[in-house]
């Protein structure tokens, strides 16, 4: 490729000074997120006591968030290339803070939820800012490599760190600080943002905003994942469950049609319907799907089954995050110059998948040592191997105009994967706890029978739904290796795959996120 096509395609001629420095305050950004997302799981037994919450709406502090921040994640990147993505990164920090204090002060359901939901909001200004802002500082395939080793391993593990400092402070402090907690990160990020992050000139992608695209995408995620939470309490047959379904057919088929027509679309087509994106778009959200609904039933098997503190139930996770940090960090960030992205993200998928089946053995008295430690290092380390390629090459090649809507489509697949993989799996869940309890209470004659016959169909319930994931875990690996075909970063496509040299040129040289 010559020098003119190199500096066209916005790659900039020498790296940027303060990229190290910036990728510690946009990697405190991204584990502030991902935190949050995983936090309150620790803190929902205590919450849900205090302020009055049903157990069919306690979800909703889980779901509120990712609904929020699934459903305009799309709209967060286009403002992120039309207003600059420093810009929108820092605002997104400070109103991320102010709404994780109103929920830490929240004195009822209606309060926590809507505090759950603007965190949703603001989480998706910043989370695609951040992703891009990577993208355009690390242009050299081998930093590349490391520095969204860093990120991918804070992607993966932050959500099993933030179980074990949801567990410090529900214990020792009170619920509350789950949300306070976040304020102090989000100050110390935007103020080294501010400081540190120097975004090249002439940047911004100034097309007008695509309004009708960014309504018919939101309220078709939102109404996809309130489908899956409705059916949780009213069944799958319920008029308004199908109707939402329905509606979220329609309306994300809508959004389809607008994107082909607009000139300005919101979600360019060409950015999904490429091979690879698309491929790394699909797996990773259904492996998400299986990832965020066990962390819900591990959460409430050790406490309420096992009768862990929040503490102890944190530390269990453990083993968790050393797999996945090993595996983004050492396995991922290593391999990745040198094998394919699908032979590190089929593989991984499929050692999650089996410290999955671990998990499917669980009964009221599984030995912690012998099914959940081995069961949990190896979803750690095999999530950890395929997130790390996946968030490279998902904003990897990319036209510099649509490097926002890419960086925003990684956080949507993950997002909205999380919030059906948590409405779904607790929808399968609780009916196989409900049936089991119909079929064994019969024999229950004194109190202590009863209760045992309760904690097994609640265990009976995980272990359905954790089978569930599996089968999803499965997939995602078999989409990886047949969808994605590209090469190793500088190394072309893959042979055999019917890339030619513009699929070559497009891995070796990164392109300049907008």
């Amino acid at each position: 490729m010559s020098q003119s096509a190199v500096k066209a395609s916005g790659v900039a001629d020498a790296p940027d000074a303060g990229r190290w420095k910036a990728l510690v305050f946009i990697a405190l950004a991204q584990l502030m997120v991902v935190l949050d997302a995983t936090i309150v799981n620790i803190a929902l037994p205590s919450a849900q006591q205090d302020l009055g919450i049903s157990d069919g709406n306690r979800q909703w502090v889980v779901t509120a968030y990712a609904l929020a921040f699934g459903g305009l994640l799309l709209f967060g990147g286009r403002i992120a290339d039309l207003w600059g993505r420093k810009r929108t990164f820092v605002t997104g920090l400070a109103g991320f803070a102010v709404a994780s204090a109103l929920g830490g002060a929240a004195t009822n359901e209606a309060m926590m939820f809507g505090s759950r939901a603007l965190q949703g909001v603001f989480g998706a200004l910043l989370a695609p800012a951040a992703l891009s802002l990577l993208a355009v500082m690390f242009t050299d395939a081998k930093e590349r490599a490391k520095a969204f080793g860093i990120y991918g391993a804070i992607a993966g593990g932050g959500g099993a760190v933030g179980l074990i400092l949801g567990g410090f402070l529900t214990e020792y402090l009170n619920w509350r600080w789950t949300f306070f907690v976040n304020i102090p990160f989000a100050i110390v990020a935007a103020a080294g943002a501010y400081l540190v992050i120097r975004e090249p000139k002439g940047g911004r992608n100034r097309s007008p905003l695509d309004i009708p695209g960014v309504i018919l995408s939101t309220l078709g995620l939102v109404a996809l994942v309130y489908g899956f939470t409705r059916a949780e309490s009213n069944g799958w047959s319920d008029a308004l469950t199908v109707g939402m379904f329905v509606g979220s057919a329609v309306l994300l088929l809508a959004f389809v049609l607008v994107e082909s027509r607009v000139k300005a679309p919101l979600l360019p087509l060409r950015v999904i319907t490429e091979r690879n994106r698309g491929g790394i778009y699909l797996s990773l959200g259904l492996a998400i799907i299986a990832m965020f609904g066990l962390f819900l039933f591990l959460t409430y098997y050790l406490q309420i089954v096992k009768g862990y503190t929040p503490v102890k139930t944190g530390f269990a996770f453990l083993p968790m995050i050393a797999g996945m940090i090993t595996g983004s960090t050492q396995i991922g960030a290593r391999l990745m110059t040198r094998v394919a992205p699908r032979l590190l993200m089929g593989p991984g998928f499929l050692v999650a998948a089996v410290g999955m089946l671990f998990l499917t053995q669980l009964e009221v008295d599984t030995s912690y040592a012998g099914v959940l430690l081995p069961g949990m290092l190896l979803l750690g380390l095999g999530m950890g191997t395929a997130f790390m390629p996946a968030m490279s090459m998902a904003t990897m090649g990319v036209e510099a105009r649509d490097a926002g809507v890419a960086s925003a489509m990684v956080n949507t697949s993950q997002q909205v994967g999380g919030a059906i993989g948590t409405a779904l799996l607790n929808t399968i869940a609780a009916s196989a706890t409900t049936s089991y309890i119909a079929d064994h209470m019969g024999g229950a004659a004194s109190r202590s029978q009863q209760q045992l016959v309760q904690l097994e169909g609640q265990v009976q319930g995980y272990t359905s739904a954790i089978w569930f994931a599996v089968g999803i875990l499965v997939v995602a690996a078999a989409i990886a290796l047949t969808l994605i075909n590209a090469g190793r970063p500088g190394g072309g496509a893959v042979t055999g795959s019917g890339a030619g040299d513009e699929a070559e040129d497009e891995l070796r040289v990164p392109v300049v996120a907008h």
